[in-house]
């Protein structure tokens, strides 16, 4: 079977965990060239992208993605290195849950900084090149939050929101440019984070029991699930897909809870 990135160009943010590392190495598996961005350089980061293939294969790239000056020099950096840029996953988010009238000006802004300002940022960034080839992908990872509130969650869905509304307009303003813009909503995945939570329980295995009676699958979601979708929207199999947002999140966002 032909794979299904052969001769792409990947540009994966938060690339070195959770969605983003199963999403990178399903992209070099499946024939592409990935930049992995990370926030700061570390061992553990180094190892993955080593892990993942040799450097005309895959670039550890350090960015924050919320200053744009350092997302553009990463970008220049990346079509430098490979001539190219096929596809941008916004997947670098952070997660700041709080009661609303409780949320400090520095976390709003903290949190719109990556969650949203850094996907546009990203965009921003890779669609002049992505122009010139009159062909590109952006995934953009949402999130369940951005179709459904949770009290105390502010203003992460606020975010998330916004995301899904850049992914519209960014599809819509640049079909006939052969750009597409598509973005996943991840319900509850088995990340790190996930994993941290349910540690920082009374009783961690009581919790995780919870929240999989919660799921109409009786089981939460895993990093790879997520990764295949992206794969999927990144590939030219899912070209006349633009400017729409697949939920991940076996079906929980469709069940009426009492």
């Amino acid at each position: 079977m032909k794979p299904r990135l052969e001769n792409k160009v990947a540009l994966v943010t938060g690339g070195a965990q959770g969605i983003g590392a199963a999403t990178a190495a399903l992209f070099v598996e499946h024939g592409a060239r990935v930049i992995v961005n990370v926030r700061e350089h570390t061992p553990a980061a180094q190892a993955f992208a080593l892990s993942l293939g040799a450097p005309d294969e895959v670039l550890l790239l350090a960015a924050d993605v919320s200053r744009r000056a350092e997302v553009e020099a990463m970008v220049a950096q990346a079509v430098s290195h490979f001539g190219r840029l096929d596809v941008l996953v916004n997947n670098a988010g952070i997660n700041v849950f709080d009661d609303p009238l409780h949320l400090s000006d520095e976390d709003w802004a903290r949190c719109f900084s990556v969650d949203l300002e850094g996907a546009w940022h990203c965009a921003r960034a890779v669609l002049p090149h992505m122009l010139a080839q009159r062909a590109g992908s952006i995934v953009n990872i949402a999130s369940v939050h951005g179709h459904k509130i949770i009290p105390n969650a502010f203003p992460y869905p606020v975010a998330k929101h916004g995301l899904i509304g850049l992914t519209r307009a960014l599809g819509i303003q640049y079909a006939a440019q052969g750009i597409r813009v598509n973005s996943v909503s991840p319900g509850l995945i088995l990340t790190a984070l996930a994993e941290s939570v349910f540690l920082a329980s009374p009783d961690p295995q009581a919790e995780r029991r919870r929240q999989e009676q919660l799921l109409p699958c009786q089981r939460i979601g895993e990093a790879s699930e997520v990764a295949y979708t992206v794969l999927f929207l990144a590939s030219d199999e899912a070209r006349f897909i633009n400017a729409t947002d697949i939920l991940i999140d076996g079906g929980r966002s469709h069940l009426y809870h009492e």
